[in-house]
């Protein structure tokens, strides 16, 4: 049985705009406005729920060097959605904008953030003069394989991507050395697919996603880059939002 897509109703205007820029131009990010909820949270949640149970090693990967980073990515989400109106601190846990209760479990921090934010996240800490992917909880995938490039550099990471060109990738790991703890930054990426599934894999070796034709939907990732105070992990976060296209 296909299940029905989860779909939002557009793609926010601002960040249509900044998808325009292209790489890897990015924005700062406003207080509070680093974990977004939209119409699709509870949707996108049980969504995230349901790959946890069905594909965990698919969707979540955690080396050992990076449990400290994920500890502390959960304890900085706890804290910004603490100063939210749309959550509530309760005896029994956190309850979520569409009122169901949520117990964090620190022994588990990436699981826990599943069942409180729509974002991904992916960890990322600096070994020589690149940053590496040590940790991920990526659920939406857009085209790509988190199995294929969990423990490896940025570059590596991006080589299936054509205009991920030298040039480009010494901007980004600029970026990521830059990055500040307290000041999150933003970009835009705006793609079409034929297929609106929010899940959506790819490895490497099978080609460039089918666009030909008039795909239907339009497929947008939020990314923002923050680094953690502590362990000084850079954090790669991705709010997705999938929309039928417009007429016209």
């Amino acid at each position: 049985m296909t299940r029905p897509p989860v779909l939002q109703r557009e793609i926010p205007a601002q960040q249509r705009e900044v998808a325009a820029v292209g790489l890897p131009k990015m924005q700062q990010v406003a207080p509070g406005e680093w974990l977004r909820v939209d119409e699709a949270y509870e949707a996108q949640l049980a969504e995230k729920a349901r790959l946890l149970r069905k594909r965990e090693a698919d969707v979540l990967a955690l080396l050992p060097e990076a449990q400290d980073a994920a500890a502390e990515l959960l304890t900085v989400v706890l804290a910004e959605i603490a100063m939210r109106n749309d959550f509530k601190l309760e005896a029994g846990g956190i309850r979520r904008p569409d009122g169901k209760l949520v117990d964090p479990d620190p022994r588990r921090p990436l699981r826990t953030l599943a069942a409180l934010v729509q974002e991904d996240f992916c960890l990322l800490m600096k070994e020589g003069d690149e940053h590496v992917l040590k940790g991920a909880l990526l659920c939406f995938p857009a085209s790509w394989t988190l199995a294929e490039k969990i423990g490896r550099p940025l570059l590596r990471i991006h080589a299936p991507v054509p205009d991920y060109d030298p040039s480009i990738a010494a901007r980004v790991q600029r970026l990521f050395d830059g990055v500040q703890p307290g000041r999150p930054i933003w970009r835009a990426n705006l793609l079409e697919y034929h297929d609106p599934a929010l899940h959506h894999p790819r490895r490497e070796g099978e080609g460039a996603r089918d666009t030909s034709g008039d795909p239907q939907y339009e497929r947008s990732e939020r990314q923002t880059v923050l680094k953690l105070p502590g362990t000084g992990a850079v954090v790669f976060s991705i709010h997705t939002t999938i929309a039928r296209k417009k007429a016209g």
